[in-house]
């Protein structure tokens, strides 16, 4: 896939979940400061009842066999890497799989080119498959969020080969944290292809709220309630 910025310059038509794109990037309605001031006091409030389930996981996903955490590197605000730590949820060879996979299958080839990701991904355990659905599998991102690499809500964290791929759209990336949430999260994820999925992160971009950032995680409770994650 080429550049994405030009089909991002383009009107986008669709309404995902009530979400819709802006052509002009107004300022921040709300102070960096003040979100990130919010988003270390609730992960604070959040911790001893979310450390708990992750030392869980960590030791089920132990037995499965492998390590229990898996921690990517992914770009984050002024194109900072950082690594993001989710609980493992793949095989522990999962970049050997991959790899032979798109040498050897040209559908997959062109479908991870597309969309970056496999609706049947072999690499997925099945207890993975389980804690993704519920979106379990993000609790570590926690720390994230206390040490200043993440936000509570934000855009998708990518990597830097994906971020290569957004064009202009990537100063806008780079302009706030990721986030553990965010727009593409709570509107079907799961049936939102690539380019609308960038779209939903400018979209965010350009308008940080602070009612927008409680309304999408009032909504994120509703997705992980319903296990409609990926």
């Amino acid at each position: 896939m080429g550049d994405l910025s030009t089909a991002l310059n383009s009107k986008v038509t669709t309404d995902a979940g009530g979400w819709r794109p802006v052509k002009a990037l107004p300022p921040l309605q709300y102070a960096p400061t003040v979100k990130r001031g919010f988003d270390f006091l609730l992960a604070l409030l959040l911790l001893p009842a979310i450390v708990p389930v992750i030392l869980c996981l960590v030791l089920w996903m132990r037995l499965d066999g492998g390590p229990g955490l898996f921690g990517h590197l992914r770009i984050g605000k002024d194109g900072r890497p950082f690594r993001c730590w989710k609980i493992r949820t793949m095989v522990p060879d999962a970049d050997q799989v991959l790899a032979e996979l798109l040498r050897s299958d040209p559908l997959m080839c062109a479908e991870w080119a597309a969309d970056q990701k496999l609706r049947q991904d072999p690499r997925v355990t099945p207890l993975g498959a389980l804690l993704r659905r519920t979106s379990l599998d993000e609790l570590p991102q926690i720390w994230n969020v206390l040490v200043g690499d993440m936000s509570l809500v934000g855009p998708r964290p990518v990597t830097k080969d994906e971020l290569a791929r957004y064009g202009a759209v990537k100063h806008s990336y780079l302009s706030v944290r990721p986030g553990i949430t965010g727009l593409w999260q709570v509107s079907g994820r799961n049936g939102v292809g690539y380019s609308a999925r960038v779209a939903l992160d400018e979209v965010y971009c350009a308008d940080v709220t602070f009612k927008q950032d409680l309304k999408i995680l009032l909504k994120t409770a509703g997705v992980v309630l319903r296990c409609t994650g990926q």
